[in-house]
């Protein structure tokens, strides 16, 4: 059973720094894009940053600077280094990746993690 789990979500005041994690698990064979989501309250969940399994990276245009995707292809798991975070950067961040497992090919998503940025 293949699940994408993602940690590190908290509350931090407006200029603070969040590293979150997500971890893929189950009987993978490998890993292609891993990509980062947001959802801030009332909104559509938003592409913030995707990452191929050889390196790279893409970011939302308005996010470039200040958010960093990288990956770790041997713990499964990708990570979203955020700086300078703005209250506008409160939502839900959730992890998608798309992964080859015993079962066959498919999207998965976390379930989410929670950012909240205090002015």
């Amino acid at each position: 059973q293949v699940q994408l789990v993602e940690s590190g979500g908290d509350l931090v005041q407006a200029g603070g720094s969040l590293r979150l994690s997500c971890a893929a698990s189950g009987n993978i064979f490998s890993i292609g894009t891993m990509n980062w989501y947001r959802q801030a309250p009332g909104k559509q969940r938003d592409l913030v940053a995707g990452i191929s399994s050889g390196g790279s990276t893409n970011y939302a245009e308005s996010l470039k600077g200040r958010f960093t995707i990288s990956r770790d292809n041997a713990r499964n798991t990708v990570y979203l280094q955020m700086n300078s975070l703005r209250p506008e950067d409160t939502g839900v961040y959730y992890c998608n990746a798309y992964i080859m497992s015993r079962t066959g090919s498919a999207d998965y998503w976390g379930r989410g993690t929670q950012v909240t940025v205090s002015s």
